[in-house]
């Protein structure tokens, strides 16, 4: 069986460390992308079974990188699960609008990540 690809995006080293250390134990084999324009690349590349993205970053930020990486019939149905600090109504919406499957705010509880992100992949 090979393992599930799971693409971070997120600018802070924080961050893709706290996703590393929950995933570390499950199998997964992590890309890391850095900003919105490294993760469209990355993606369309790898074609990840799963993408947790920031949406705050520099170059092209999550919702450009969300619809970019949407456009490419190989990743329309891939999994693309916000995590943000922003929360506010406007910027869920533009979330979903964008063409992620799930929108998260920061700080995000572990065990409901983990869920979503079982659930997605169907395990």
């Amino acid at each position: 069986m090979t393992r599930k690809k799971i693409l971070l995006v997120d600018d802070s080293n924080t961050v893709l460390l706290m996703h590393r250390m929950m995933l570390s134990g499950g199998g997964y084999e992590l890309l890391i992308a850095r900003n919105g324009v490294e993760a469209v690349e990355l993606a369309l590349r790898e074609r990840p079974d799963l993408i947790f993205m920031d949406v705050v970053m520099p170059q092209m930020d999550g919702l450009q990188a969300c619809k970019r990486i949407r456009a490419s019939p190989e990743m329309h149905a891939t999994p693309i699960i916000m995590v943000t600090t922003r929360g506010e109504p406007h910027n869920v919406q533009a979330g979903y609008e964008s063409g992620c499957t799930e929108y998260i705010t920061k700080p995000f509880d572990k065990g409901d990540l983990l869920q979503k992100l079982r659930q997605h992949l169907g395990e």
